[in-house]
């Protein structure tokens, strides 16, 4: 089995289990804490968690690309690892300095604020960018799934009822720190510390900036949604939101899954100019993108009537239409992650990254002004559906002549037709049956339309969707 199967086997896993802990543990807090309780902890930990993005600023990607183009000098990389880490550390202690002030003077839940400073801390401890860069996906993997499991437990066990968000919080940032600190045990078997000056690590700076800005931009309409929420709704609207995200991420689980794996890769295919293989990953990974968004979005969208009051319990029925135009952006972001992990960011071409998740995030903002005082947390979902393929689209637009974009939405067209008509049958369609019962029911029509379409969709389609370039793109 290769190397990139395996460390996507392994994120894979990680990811199914992830979803698995979340999809268990959601509606056991929103019955316990209530969508009030929900938007208390979300909006806190909504705000603190702009003080670690400013700490990591783009350390994650700028560290996972560097030490994959070095990993093969020993040197280099000792070199490379002290100067990034000395860097993450500078800005993590001006954050946490930071992040202290607005505990003790600013913010409203000072409970909940000085338990999240755990979280603040843990960015300076972070260093999963070295094992990722080093494509060491065991390491990072089997460390979080003992923490997640762990951390689930222990939600079921001490968070009891309303007043337990303390609990909850404290139960997450435990898990968070222990996820970073446990990383450090195998730190020596692959790099050291070395010396490095002051010129070497402010170095770092330029390029850390030049990625930190779509982080940035990116937060505007995925984090700032909740804190916009809070600010120009209600806490009651925050929770709402947060809880359909947890179920609105599992159609993008595995395109992170493979998004980890082929970020060092394609890195270092690059350094190593291997176009043809570079070619080859980022086509099979567009149709591997276009089947499993299509397949999970519409398929859950189109259960949604049935599954809300089931799955979150009475006062989350607004969930329903929240499904409806969150689930959907993510087919907009599992094609632009390809683009941007296997092309955009390998190859250097940050200014086209940084202008499409700038432009997004513009789009976002100026919705959510608009509409979430009118429409509240149905107001921050358009304007994230609308910023995701604002993104989706620039990046499409800006690489036309580098990739074969028009043969990529060809592609999309049996998988989104697909899609669209098992949504269509199925939300048509009513059982006289408990809604548990409807919606196996509804799951197992779903996948035989959907496969069905598809077949017809692939004879129609074949010369495209097999269609492998290893020349002109």
């Amino acid at each position: 089995m290769s190397k990139v199967k395996r460390n996507f086997i392994y994120n894979a896993s990680y990811q199914v289990l992830k979803l698995f802990t979340s999809f268990i543990t959601t509606p056991y807090i929103s019955r316990v804490l209530g969508a009030n309780g929900r938007g208390v902890y979300s909006y806190a930990y909504s705000i603190a968690a702009y003080f670690v993005m400013f700490a990591m600023l783009g350390v994650n990607s700028y560290g996972n690309r560097s030490i994959a183009m070095a990993r093969e000098n020993a040197e280099e990389l000792n070199k490379k690892f002290t100067g990034i880490y000395c860097f993450q550390m500078g800005t993590s202690a001006i954050m946490i300095a930071l992040y202290i002030f607005y505990t003790a003077f600013l913010c409203g839940d000072k409970v909940i604020g000085w338990l999240l400073l755990g979280y603040v801390i843990s960015a300076g401890l972070d260093i999963n960018w070295l094992f990722a860069g080093l494509e060491k996906f065991n390491i990072i993997v089997l460390r979080n799934i003992g923490v997640q499991i762990l951390t689930t437990a222990a939600i079921f066990l001490f968070v009891r009822q309303r007043t337990d968000v303390y609990i909850y919080t404290l139960i997450n940032v435990a898990g968070i720190a222990a996820s970073q600190l446990i990383m450090w045990a195998s730190l020596y078997k692959y790099v050291r510390f070395v010396k490095v000056g002051w010129r070497e690590i402010i170095a770092h700076a330029k390029p850390n900036i030049i990625l930190f800005i779509p982080l940035m931009a990116v937060s505007l309409y995925t984090v700032m949604d909740k804190v916009m929420l809070g600010m120009l709704s209600s806490k009651t609207e925050v929770g709402l939101y947060e809880a359909c995200e947890g179920i609105c991420q599992i159609p993008g689980a595995f395109i992170f899954a493979l998004e980890g794996v082929m970020l060092p890769r394609m890195s270092n295919l690059w350094a190593n100019k291997d176009e043809e293989q570079s070619a080859r990953y980022i086509d099979l990974s567009i149709l591997f993108a276009l089947f499993s968004s299509t397949a999970i979005c519409f398929g859950l969208m189109s259960v949604a009537r049935e599954f809300v009051p089931v799955y979150y319990g009475s006062g989350f029925e607004k969930c329903i239409i929240l499904y409806q135009w969150l689930l959907p952006s993510n087919i907009f972001v599992a094609f632009a992650n390809i683009i941007r992990v296997q092309f955009l960011i390998p190859r250097g071409y940050d200014k086209v990254y940084v202008s499409s998740v700038c432009l997004g995030a513009a789009v976002n903002i100026v919705l959510n002004l608009l509409l979430i005082p009118q429409l509240q947390s149905l107001g921050a979902a358009l304007g994230t559906f609308a910023a995701e393929m604002t993104v989706c689209m620039y990046q499409c637009i800006a690489v036309r002549h580098k990739l074969p974009i028009q043969r990529y939405f060809i592609q999309a067209v049996p998988f989104l037709a697909s899609g669209l008509v098992m949504y269509w049958v199925l939300t048509h369609i009513d059982f006289p049956f408990y809604a548990i019962y409807s919606i196996g029911i509804k799951i197992l029509l779903g996948i035989v339309l959907y496969f069905g379409v598809l077949l017809v969709g692939v004879l129609i389609f074949r010369k495209y969707l097999f269609y492998h370039t290893v020349g002109k793109r």
